[in-house]
């Protein structure tokens, strides 16, 4: 999505993991978290094609407006997270706040440490940016994926839950933040989990 032309301020102004409210062709309006990161100059979001405003925006031909009628949310405090090593942790398409953050602080990848991206889904057919997880290795991100449902596809690498693969990664790091997205029982599991293996509460970030 592209600010329109006649916008007298061509830039949305958001926070990484924040979430956009919109409104497409008098539709009921519906939240989607930005996946883009907040300069770049095109806003994008994850859409899953199903019903109401989610259906008409994956419906929406080239031209046609979108209505931005909110930012909500808490999003991600990056800026206080400098020198630190950042664990992405995300399910399903709970990817795309952790994708909006993750192309933030690529921008600027000197002021941090370590990046890993722990990225679950239910089959390898559900990972979402698969054009796009190539890229993020080049630039030095660790990324590891798992799928919780591997029968029936091809799929040689590890199953299970996302949450699991923190034990691999977590010894290779030092005094690192988790932030974590996905349905409310994966992020509860996942801080649980994390707590017990040392995390305080300020170093596990969730988007709201």
């Amino acid at each position: 999505m592209l600010p329109p032309n006649d916008s007298p301020s061509p830039n949305v102004v958001f926070i990484p993991g924040q979430i956009a409210k919109l409104r497409v062709n008098k539709q009921e309006p519906a939240y989607f978290a930005f996946a883009s990161a907040p300069e770049d100059r095109e806003l994008e979001v994850l859409v899953k094609r199903t019903i109401g405003a989610s259906r008409a925006l994956f419906d929406m031909q080239p031209g046609e407006r979108v209505e931005l009628l909110d930012v909500t949310g808490q999003g991600f405090d990056l800026g206080s997270q400098a020198g630190r090593d950042l664990i992405f942790v995300a399910m399903g398409t709970g990817v795309a706040p952790l994708r909006s953050a993750l192309r933030h602080v690529l921008n600027r990848q000197q002021d941090f440490g370590e990046l890993v991206v722990l990225y679950g889904a239910r089959t390898p057919d559900d990972f979402c940016y698969r054009d796009e997880t190539e890229s993020w290795k080049i630039a030095g991100v660790e990324l590891r994926q798992v799928v919780s449902q591997p029968d029936g596809h091809d799929w040689s690498g590890p199953t299970g839950y996302v949450q699991s693969l923190l034990d691999h990664v977590l010894p290779n790091l030092t005094s690192p933040v988790a932030l974590v997205c996905g349905s409310r029982e994966m992020i509860d599991q996942t801080r649980d989990r994390l707590q017990r293996m040392g995390f305080a509460p300020e170093a596990i970030l969730t988007n709201y």
